[in-house]
This record gives structure tokens, C-alpha cells and sequence, in this order.
């Protein structure tokens, strides 16, 4: 499985991090930057990481910012995209089996690095429950 995964400055240390994590666990990791703590702005990595699921250049996305609420929010603007804000591994596993999150963006000033860790993995273990699931997706674009 190919994941994109990109931050801005204030969850590049987590991002590195997950990036050589994952890649020892087999995925094949795309880094969409930054590779900087200096200040950036967040939409510049995350329009290009939103693209690239859409394309299908990657089969899923991981997003880090410092609240995650900025990276959501312009991750959601693609018409693809469904991106879900995960503080814990319960909300980690909701944002796949209910609303199938093609994108799991993480509030990295507000969660650990092993909780990092564990929402990923939450995620990432969980299958899409479909049913009702899909009919309210289906109702999300306008």
C-alpha cells in the first residue's frame, strides 16, 4: 500500500517518525513535505497530498498540522477527499469504519508520538462497516 503523507512545520518531527515506522512495516511512504520546523503554510502540502488521492497516486493520505483543523479543513475542500481529525484511537478507528476516511489528519501540539502511533494503526487495522455508512457519505457532496 502506497500512503501520502505530508505536515507542516509543527508536525515534521511526527512525521518523520511515521514516515520510517511505516516504511519498516512495508508501506510505501510519499512525502509531500515540509522537511522544515521553519514556518509554512499548511495548504502548500496539503493541496498537493489531496491531489495525489484523488489521482490515485496513493491509496491513502496522513496529514499533520498543529490542531489538524487547518489541514482538515483544506483537505475536505477536494471533491475525493474525506478527511477525518483524530485525537485517539477510538476517533482513529470511527473516521474509517464510519465515515471511510481516505485521510487521517492528527493534531501533533495536542497528542504524543505514541499516540500518533496508535491512531495510525487504528486506522489503518480498520475495514469501512459500509450499509448506512455509505448512504450518508453519498450525501456529502454538494
Amino acid at each position: 500500500m502506497k500512503i501520502g503523507i505530508c505536515s507542516d512545520h509543527a508536525g515534521v518531527a511526527y512525521k518523520a517518525k511515521l514516515i520510517a515506522w511505516l516504511g519498516k512495516k512495508g508501506y510505501e511512504m510519499v512525502n509531500f513535505g515540509t522537511d522544515s520546523t521553519e514556518s509554512m503554510d499548511y495548504t502548500d502540502v496539503a493541496h498537493p497530498l489531496a491531489n495525489a488521492v484523488e489521482e490515485g497516486k496513493v491509496d491513502l493520505g496522513i496529514a499533520l498540522c498543529g490542531t489538524g483543523n487547518g489541514m482538515a479543513m483544506t483537505l475536505n475542500h477536494h471533491k475525493g477527499i474525506r478527511a477525518g481529525l483524530a485525537w485517539n484511537t477510538a476517533i482513529g478507528t470511527l473516521v474509517k469504519e464510519h465515515n471511510n476516511a481516505n485521510v487521517l489528519v492528527m493534531p501533533a501540539r495536542f497528542i504524543s508520538y505514541a499516540m500518533a502511533q496508535h491512531i495510525v494503526r487504528a486506522w489503518l487495522e480498520t475495514e469501512f462497516a459500509g450499509g448506512r455508512h455509505q448512504r450518508r457519505i453519498d450525501k456529502i457532496p454538494v
